[in-house]
């Protein structure tokens, strides 16, 4: 407990410092309405990270960066971009959805693998965190909230007027090395010449780890993204983004808490993005396409057979948005989805799905905005639903209010249904379960912002929301004797299995409080702060053990703060967790009641900020923590390195 009260201390107080200008209180967004606007005319509890960030602070991976959005909980399985699940408002990990430039990129196949998101660090404009119900605009999936990734390059602003030439040239790097044979760099660049913005980058983090039960906790995880936009005329531009992304990484109790796992898994992805926009006066139209290919070895042991799956994500996109009067804007569109996969150990599936969705957003008056929304989906095989919405935002002065109330859907991933059913053999583990119906869920928000801006050096943000999410059919894995399996074709009658089943009506309440500051103290100090803290309580209806719906935190406080002084910084991430108990005896793996972990950066940079060197700190505290059962997390990791960045 006196983790918990310190952890808040020291939010409340750094909160009361302030911080640097670099974070903007108020940001122009897209992910709420597909109309860009200021956040606190979105009705919407939204956070913006900068993608600067990721060379400011403590991090190696977007997950990483992630971990410390105010209210996103990330739970690990391995360090630096091997494998996290994503957490928002108390869902499961398969209730986020992720998008890169306005493109989903769940996964059909697992939502482990959500957190791959297909970008070098150096290319991202900004990340926007939408946190709540989604799916009247994104569909499936958005059910706790939305991560979307806007990189520069689609967020250019393209000018082909000879007078007012647009001219950017951004590079920068990095290169560290540490205990345990690590050795990690990124590096990146975005030139804009008028007309043309073309970005790449690369990130590559590697070493051999620390020791485990059976195996060396190693990774080998590499990115390498390019894209580029271009003005084909003053309305017409086109945007283009391909990227590998191949993860190599010890995968010890992932998924299973056997004493006989020694696992490891490689993850190689391939993305490819295409983007045709048309602008002119109050009219907006753009068709978007993607291309997304994953191909996942796992290896449970040396003696095992891999399981080895191909999935496939196409989808097309046509978004129109049209400026019907002063103050009312319409947006409509439809998406469409095919998922298929190839699997030795799931077999071979394709699902199709169909999405029109029309959006209103009307300002009434001066301070008021209402936007109605609604889609529907069509899936292959699954039927047709509806899931409407509406957002509600009062701003005047200092202050924001606002609320939100909408139905959410979840489908099932190919894994939840086909898990284990092209096995010769299965002698336990999870198995799937073709029946599965969708999750359902309606959700409803209160919330308010205040503003506090003493001066253009001074400025304080304070966010607070209540909500609350009633759901039924969730699904999750629930341990059953072979005897009550409804399929036993390729089962072990000696075996005990986990079946996918829609077991649980599951009510979350919560209430969130945001903080966010930004001050400079004098010509030479600046200091940047983000916290959240996250108060959750769920009611599972059902009361059955399953081994996901119970995972998230209870309490949640996460934040991220950079001082700087001529030229020192100082950087730290932090987070404390309380959760739910758990223990595997057979493995002596433990969840422990909570936990508070610190990463620490000190830097020295010279050149007008444009190299510098430090040394870091993982885990600084040392603290023995896993945020899933049986995948340890790494002790204190020291490393140190130099990065530079020049712009013009």
């Amino acid at each position: 407990m006196k983790h918990h009260y310190a952890t808040t201390f020291l939010l409340l107080l750094l909160a009361h410092l302030g911080s640097a200008q670099e974070i903007s209180l108020d940001p122009v967004t897209v992910t709420s309405s597909l109309v860009e606007k200021r956040a606190s005319q979105t009705g919407r509890n939204i956070a913006v990270i900068k993608g600067e960030y990721f060379q400011q602070l403590p991090v190696h991976s977007i997950d990483d960066l992630l971990r410390y959005v105010p209210g996103v909980e990330i739970q690990a399985r391995g360090p630096q971009g091997s494998q996290s699940d994503i957490i928002l408002r108390g869902g499961t990990f398969q209730q986020v959805l992720v998008i890169l430039d306005g493109i989903r990129l769940n996964d059909p196949n697992t939502g482990h693998f959500n957190s791959y998101i297909p970008i070098s660090p150096a290319e991202i404009d900004r990340i926007e965190v939408l946190k709540g119900a989604s799916s009247a605009l994104y569909g499936s999936d958005a059910v706790g909230g939305v991560i979307h990734v806007i990189s520069k390059t689609f967020a250019a602003r393209l000018s082909g007027n000879a007078e007012e030439p647009v001219q950017k040239t951004q590079v920068n790097g990095g290169i560290s090395a540490g205990e345990y044979g690590l050795l990690n760099a990124n590096v990146g660049a975005f030139v804009q010449r008028n007309k043309l913005a073309i970005s790449g980058g690369y990130l590559s983090n590697n070493a051999s780890g620390v020791q485990q039960r059976g195996i060396k906790g190693y990774f080998h995880n590499n990115t390498a993204s390019l894209s580029l936009s271009y003005a084909i005329s003053p309305n017409w531009n086109i945007a283009l983004r391909s990227a590998y992304d191949h993860r190599d990484f010890a995968a010890q109790n992932f998924y299973t808490v056997l004493k006989s796992d020694t696992a490891s898994e490689k993850v190689k992805m391939s993305w490819n993005q295409v983007r045709v926009a048309y602008q002119k006066n109050k009219t907006a139209f753009s068709i978007d396409g993607g291309y997304k290919s994953v191909q996942d070895t796992y290896l449970f042991n040396p003696h095992s057979i891999a399981n080895s799956s191909k999935s496939r994500l196409w989808q097309g996109l046509a978004t129109l948005q049209q400026g019907l009067a002063a103050r009312t804007n319409l947006i409509a569109g439809v998406n469409f989805q095919q998922r298929n996969i190839a699997s030795n150990d799931r077999g071979n599936h394709t699902l199709n799905q169909l999405a029109p969705f029309l959006s209103v957003v009307q300002n009434i008056g001066e301070h008021f905005t209402v936007t109605p929304s609604v889609r529907i989906d069509w899936r292959e095989s699954i039927g047709t639903e509806a899931s409407p919405q509406i957002n509600l935002s009062y701003k005047k002065a200092s202050w924001q209010l606002r609320a939100s109330a909408g139905k959410t859907i979840r489908d099932a991933d190919f894994t939840e249904r086909f898990n284990n059913y092209a096995k010769t053999l299965v002698t336990g583990g999870s198995v799937g379960n073709p029946d599965l119906k969708a999750e359902r869920s309606f959700s409803y928000e209160a919330g308010a912002d205040w503003f506090l801006t003493s001066n253009a050096a001074s400025q304080l943000k304070v966010s607070a929301t209540f909500f609350q999410r009633r759901q039924k059919d969730l699904i999750d894995y629930v341990t059953t004797p072979y005897a009550q399996m409804p399929r036993k074709e390729n089962l072990s009658p000696t075996g005990t299995f986990g079946l996918a089943l829609n077991i649980a009506e599951v009510n979350t309440t919560g209430f969130e409080l945001d903080i966010q500051s930004a001050n400079t103290i004098s010509d030479h100090q600046k200091l940047l702060f983000n916290a959240g803290l996250t108060w959750l309580d769920s009611d599972n209806k059902s009361n059955i053990q399953s081994f996901y719906l119970s995972s998230h935190a209870k309490f949640l406080a996460n934040f991220s703060a950079i001082y700087q002084v001529s030229g020192f910084s100082l950087s730290l991430n932090g987070l404390y967790k309380k959760r739910a108990e758990r223990e595997a005896s057979a493995i002596e793996a433990v969840i422990s009641k909570n936990y508070f972990l610190l990463n620490a950066r000190a830097e020295y940079a010279f050149l007008n900020r444009q190299l510098g060197i430090f040394i870091q700190a993982d885990n600084a505290f040392d603290k023995q923590y896993s945020d899933v059962l049986g995948s340890v997390m790494p002790g204190r990791w020291v490393m140190g390195g130099a990065r530079f960045n020049f712009s013009r």
